[in-house]
């Protein structure tokens, strides 16, 4: 069994190639428990990765994540051999995320955070009507459409890029301001926002036309309105390869499309 210079624990999903992976990582370096671990080895695809970083906010530990699922955005290749190395030598960035109020049908607020973005999603056949507001100010009186998401650099390339809204930089104090399915207006595709704006979102018409709000994994039905605003305090740290950074990722994912 190898050491590692600093103290590590391996989690893993429920995926079998990352349960048997974690096997054999813990044959091969010595471990301990998440508790007294310096970093966190996470094994699997982004969605887990998402989770263990939602774990571990705000305790200082670093996740290091290797890929044991389909995408891999968020993960390092995976590799057994020269783990220690390349915890020493891998890049940590700072991740800040978002948090999400939202207003019920009944008037009960709800709060989440979400590391990837903040959305809405119309809940019946009918287009959601949304009334968007920025520090205070309306922006957009009406906005028809099928939904309408706030993504943070981390989030930018996921669901955000699928719905045509600009790839983030890592470093870029930024959100994104994506609808999804635009009716009116039309041709409206988004706003970037500085990350220290305060997004109000107020669902027109609730009752007939409902809406769902979503950060990350938590879902909150029929909400009346919602305000999304990045954490100052809170923070996530994710470990890269020094080789193959969070920015070289981003900047090849531009160039990509």
């Amino acid at each position: 069994m190898l050491s590692t210079s600093r103290p590590i624990a391996i989690l893993a999903s429920d995926a079998p190639e990352a349960l048997e992976a974690a096997e054999r990582l813990s044959a091969l370096y010595r471990t301990v428990e998440p508790e007294e671990a310096d970093v966190i080895v996470a094994l699997g695809g982004d969605g887990f990765m998402l989770h263990v970083l939602h774990r571990f906010m705000d305790t200082g530990k670093p996740i290091y994540g290797m890929n044991k699922g389909t995408v891999g955005f968020l993960m390092n290749e995976y590799r057994e051999e020269g783990l220690s190395e390349r915890l020493e030598r891998a890049a940590e960035t700072v991740i800040h995320p978002l948090e999400m109020t939202a207003v019920d049908g009944d008037g009960l607020p709800h709060s989440a955070l979400a590391i990837n973005e903040v959305a809405l999603f119309r809940q019946s056949y009918q287009a959601a009507r949304l009334k968007i507001s920025i520090d205070g100010t309306a922006r957009l009186d009406e906005l028809v459409c099928d939904g309408v998401l706030v993504a943070t650099p981390t989030g930018s390339t996921a669901y955000n890029l699928s719905v045509q809204g600009p790839i983030l930089p890592i470093s870029a104090p930024l959100l994104a301001l994506t609808p999804v399915s635009a009716f009116r207006p039309r041709r409206w595709r988004g706003a970037l926002l500085s990350r220290h704006q305060i997004v109000d979102i107020e669902v027109l018409e609730a009752q007939k036309r409902p809406v769902n709000a979503v950060a990350d994994h938590r879902e909150v039905k029929s909400v009346q309105s919602i305000r999304i605003r990045e954490s100052s305090e809170l923070r996530s740290l994710i470990l890269f390869d020094a080789e193959h950074s969070w920015d070289e990722r981003i900047l090849a994912e531009m160039f990509r499309y």
